[in-house]
């Protein structure tokens, strides 16, 4: 029996490293499998890979929180690639769009920025952006949405990363509830609770759709003045008859305000969520910019990286693109900045950034038409008469409306 049960066995062996020559062999026991020392690198999509040299422009501010989020990935990227060479330059803001520009039309700029869709459209008609069609079957994982914030007549000209749109900022401190409507809003401050506002056609723009109207009809004509613009400027200023409201010209200032407890209540968008929160800590709450007659519509921007039509290795920059905006990239940028992920596959459990969230899907989408390039010095001017003139509500909305109008031969 002992011989008969050693060839039986010696017979299994043999049968199964046959088996196992042939591709065949049973399964093995599962063993534990090792362990990563250090974070998956984000992917960069099927097939691409960063080669040469790419430089890369942002307008993240100095210390930010998101300027930590995009030199950490960086990071990360340089290490994935340590045969390409990413160089990474910082522009303020206010000048990142002008200056691209201009170098790009003298022939030379970088491979590629990061900013908001504010002058998709008039960039595109510049010439100055490549199109990336090509690359959109890689956007498998990315919202319509997104990949709508980046387009213009069916073609790609970005590879989206974040949605951005304002909300209402306040401290759970001096607030336990957040006005939902623009009632309790005025309540709320008029009971002594301080809020500053920024003062421009930006920030204040979803209460346009609050009041039931909107900027522009489908052929590009302002039609503010017809429904809800008399409202909304009105509501601005009794809100500046109010003592315990400030409204500022000064960004930073604002800001300021409201970081150092002065203000109870701000609007802002998500750039500045990660800073906020490194100052008020658990006492930040975030809501949609309250409603009246319908949800407020702020304007919703995509944030994304585009290419240069300069740029002689595209494909890199693509590359770096799809790196940074990965599942994993888009993680950090959720988690150390507050971003808003245009991806399907990041989930979003922080409440704060789910406000923002909730902000951008009632908000307005960006237009990129050349009509809304007339839209910010009438009604910004027109906002300033009302507010620090005195100016009528209604005569001061329709004044702007027909200078737009008039700008745009419309």
């Amino acid at each position: 029996m002992k011989r008969l049960s050693f060839l039986l066995i010696a017979l299994l062996a043999l049968f199964a490293s046959i088996l196992a020559a042939c591709g065949q062999a049973p399964a093995a026991q599962p063993t534990a499998a090792p362990q990563p020392t250090t974070a998956p690198a984000p992917s960069t999509g099927d097939g691409m890979a960063i080669t040469g040299t790419v430089t890369l422009w942002h307008a993240y501010g100095t210390g930010s929180a998101e300027e930590k989020a995009i030199n950490m990935l960086i990071d990360r990227a340089r290490a994935a690639y340590p045969d390409a060479t990413i160089n990474v330059l910082q522009i303020p803001f206010d000048q990142i769009f002008n200056k691209f520009n201009n170098e790009v039309s003298s022939g030379g700029g970088p491979d590629m920025f990061i900013a908001p869709n504010d002058s998709l459209g008039s960039q595109i008609r510049a010439g100055v952006l490549a199109d990336l069609s090509e690359y959109q079957s890689k956007l498998t994982d990315v919202s319509p949405t997104g990949v709508a914030g980046m387009s213009l007549d069916g073609k790609l000209y970005g590879i989206p990363e974040s949605f951005k749109a304002v909300a209402l900022y306040y401290n759970k401190s001096k607030v336990a509830n957040p006005p939902a409507t623009t009632d309790e809003l005025l309540a709320l401050v008029k009971a002594g609770n301080t809020l500053v506002l920024n003062q421009n056609a930006y920030h204040n723009f979803g209460w346009l759709q609050a009041f039931g109207g909107q900027l522009m009809d489908a052929s590009g004509k302002c039609i503010a003045d017809q429904a809800g613009g008399a409202e909304w400027f009105a509501f601005l200023k009794a809100l500046k008859e109010v003592p315990t409201v400030t409204f500022s010209t000064d960004g930073g200032q604002a800001d300021s305000l409201f970081k150092d407890g002065k203000a109870d209540m701000i609007i802002n968008g998500p750039w500045v969520l990660g800073d906020y929160r490194a100052v008020l800590g658990d006492n930040l709450g975030v809501a949609p910019m309250p409603g009246a007659a319908k949800p407020a519509g702020p304007l919703t921007g995509v944030d994304g990286f585009y290419v240069s039509i300069n740029s002689q290795n595209v494909a890199s920059a693509v590359a770096l693109a799809m790196f940074l905006t990965s599942p994993e990239s888009m993680k950090v940028y959720v988690d150390e900045a507050g971003h808003v992920p245009v991806s399907t596959k990041v989930e979003i459990s922080d409440p704060l950034v789910q406000a923002f969230a909730q902000a951008s899907a009632t908000g307005v989408p960006r237009p990129q038409i050349p009509e809304l390039d007339n839209y910010w010095g009438p009604f910004g001017d027109a906002m300033t008469k009302v507010l620090d003139g005195g100016a009528d509500p209604a005569a001061a909305v329709a004044e702007a409306c027909a200078l737009m109008n008039t700008a745009n031969g419309k």
